[in-house]
């Protein structure tokens, strides 16, 4: 498939042929061939190295680069060679006019250069050197204008060169900005995906817990409205054990697994009070160390004897979970003495580093 960069090249070299061609096309003997001859060598190894060089895509991007720079467009010029094409602005309209003699300047054969330099930096101006095009086509003006005066030049052609250095100048321009929009429009659809994405995974978690906590609470639920409240002591500690279930399902679900609920179970079951709390301590903990802290919050529950049992994340890093037992009267909860179990769950992730290192 052919690009549209290769069109534009083969468009280039075709009209830089014409001038060049047109430029040869003498109608009458020239003062001194050589130097006409050498001038449109000079101004077509400069129009192509224009066109074909080409130092690869850009490694390094700016956040004011253009985005149809480099591989997205057309690449900026190196300074040799924008340099070069300014030097051939100056040589060449000169050398052609020394070198057809004074009497055939308005000539076609010896005008040509009005419009190959215009073609020039109008292909300066695609390669991204806004001013240096400029400063071209002010070379071409002046040098045209003294030669041929300021009406005939106008009238051969100088207008046309300024036109064409505009309107790619505009048309750069006009590139640039559709460039920038749809890179704004592709990340605006990539955040938005990735906001659905996230609320999709929000609700899907909502529901799992509606349904976990349909499934702990309903029965109990179900029993207590038929019975109108009416509870056995078995009934109502059935009630107590599922209220305590639901609160952890809803409070910490990413601590819970089987081995946890079941521990959890058995220390309300024996009258503890267990509270647990998820601040969002393990956001980010891969699954696989998530089993690691859930077994040893596990095993530490299930040999605790405290009255009551904290257990909430930690936002340290180093520290996964903190459980916290209490024992003896409700007034003694400042008494350090009253504190029967401290145990703090390490992140495994730190503690491999912490084994490397």
């Amino acid at each position: 498939m052919v690009s549209v960069r290769t069109v534009l090249v083969s468009l280039g070299i075709a009209f830089t042929a014409y001038l060049t061609a047109r430029g040869l096309a003498w109608t009458e003997h020239v003062a001194y061939p050589i130097v006409v001859l050498g001038s449109v060598a000079l101004y077509l190894l400069t129009t192509l190295l224009c066109l074909l060089y080409d130092r690869g895509p850009d490694t390094v991007r700016t956040d004011d680069m253009p985005l149809t720079a480099g591989i997205h467009g057309p690449a900026s010029l190196p300074g040799w060679l924008w340099g070069l094409a300014l030097a051939t602005a100056l040589i060449v309209p000169n050398a052609v006019t020394l070198g057809v003699g004074p009497e055939y300047r308005a000539e076609p054969f010896a005008t040509w250069y009005i419009g190959g330099i215009g073609a020039l930096m109008t292909i300066v101006m695609v390669r991204r050197r806004t001013w240096a095009a400029w400063i071209g086509i002010g070379i071409l003006t002046a040098v045209s204008m003294t030669w041929l005066g300021p009406g005939q030049a106008l009238a051969l052609g100088l207008v046309g060169s300024i036109v064409w250095v505009l309107a790619a100048q505009l048309l750069l321009r006009s590139m640039d900005r559709a460039a920038r929009d749809t890179a704004r429009l592709a990340e605006l659809q990539r955040a938005a995906s990735a906001w659905r994405a996230a609320q999709d995974g929000r609700q899907r978690e909502r529901r799992i817990q509606v349904q976990r906590a349909l499934a702990v609470a309903g029965p109990v639920l179900s029993r207590t409205i038929a019975s109108g409240g009416a509870l056995s002591p078995d009934e109502r500690d059935e009630a107590r054990l599922a209220e305590g279930r639901l609160r952890d399902e809803l409070r910490a679900p990413r601590l819970l697994d089987e081995a946890v609920r079941e521990a959890l179970d058995a220390a309300r079951s024996r009258g503890a009070t267990v509270t647990v709390l998820d601040e969002g301590g393990l956001l980010g903990v891969s699954e696989e160390d998530l089993t690691t802290i859930r077994q040893e919050l596990a095993e530490t529950v299930a040999a605790s004897v405290s009255e009551r049992i904290y257990i909430r994340t930690s936002p340290d890093d180093r520290v996964a979970v903190t459980v916290v037992g209490r024992s003896g009267v409700e007034g003694l909860m400042s008494d350090e003495d009253s504190v029967d179990l401290w145990r703090e769950i390490r992140h495994p992730g730190a503690e491999k580093a912490a084994s490397g290192a």
